[in-house]
């Protein structure tokens, strides 16, 4: 029996090509977000269509790096070789006040409901994001 082929995907250069503001703006101490100029919906991961509408007017914009803890997980075992150095370290989905929610590190302790700001580092010559507590 014949399993069913996969369907295509976009290859690792177009969806670099479609990512590419994002991971300039990350490289840059900058947090951007797509925003749908026909409903006002925000997303954070590139897309060709905004979720909500399915138009394809978006554009990036820079959020402000404020937002809330949506959920959050310890990882204890490194997916990889090259995040061994970190674990164990925390996880997060953040709400942006802008709407869009992503995921990055967290500067422990935080929980669910936490105000945080983005911050950012540099781990295997790799620009990442990490979410400290907003002090208030």
């Amino acid at each position: 029996m014949l399993s069913p082929s996969p369907s295509p995907s976009p290859s690792q250069n177009q969806v670099s090509a479609l990512a590419s503001p994002f991971i300039a703006g990350v490289a840059q101490g900058i947090l951007r977000y797509q925003f749908c100029l026909d409903c006002g919906a925000s997303q954070s991961l590139a897309r060709y269509a905004c979720h909500q509408c399915r138009s394809s007017r978006l554009e990036w914009r820079d959020a402000r790096g404020l937002g809330t803890v949506f959920a959050l997980t310890e990882i204890t075992r490194a997916p990889s070789d090259s995040f061994r150095a970190l674990v164990p370290y925390t996880l997060l989905l953040v709400t942006l006040d802008e709407g869009a929610r992503l995921m990055a590190h967290g500067r422990a302790p935080l929980k669910i409901g936490d105000r945080v700001v983005a911050r950012f580092f540099v781990h295997d010559d790799q620009p990442l994001i990490i979410f400290h507590a907003l002090a208030e």
